[in-house]
């Protein structure tokens, strides 16, 4: 079969997939903790999520996605306009096809509820606790808890 003929049957395909998936206009999230659910498919107007492989927004008809979250800021901005901040310690966000997204986090908790004392304080602890490590596990949780505590600060400023 030449590349020709191939490219087209492909591209046919692409287009009959494309008119198949059934893209919603609206997006509904579900955010939630082990500590409590934020938003329980609720309609919202937009999703800025950090990950590890780069911080991206979401909006509805997103392509479908599947990211792990990084320490950081989850911005969801509500139909009305009113922009809500939550820090994450990790997670992961799906994207689907209907434009539901789901944010699954380790920890999280709304910014306004952060003291910026407090996390500095407990980031020099992690950063001591760090420099003071015996051994290989120990100096890996150790940064892991240190990578936390600086984006808990940054999120808190």
């Amino acid at each position: 079969m030449s590349f020709v003929k191939n490219a087209r049957l492909l591209a046919a395909r692409g287009a009959r997939l494309a008119q198949s998936r059934s893209y919603s206009d609206e997006m509904k999230l579900t955010f939630a903790a082990a500590n409590k659910t934020f938003y329980d498919a609720a309609v919202v107007r937009q999703i800025d999520v950090p990950s590890f492989s780069g911080s991206f927004g979401i909006l509805a008809k997103h392509v479908p996605t599947l990211a792990v979250l990084k320490p950081g800021v989850v911005q969801v901005v509500e139909n009305d306009g009113k922009t809500l901040k939550f820090f994450v310690s990790s997670g992961s966000v799906t994207v689907n096809e209907d434009s539901s997204v789901q944010v699954l986090a380790e920890e999280a908790h709304n910014i306004e509820d952060i003291d910026a004392n407090e996390a500095r304080q407990l980031l020099a602890k992690y950063q001591s606790q760090l420099s003071s490590a015996g051994d290989d596990k120990a100096k890996a949780q150790a940064a892991i808890a240190v990578e936390v505590a600086e984006a808990l600060v940054k999120a808190a400023e």
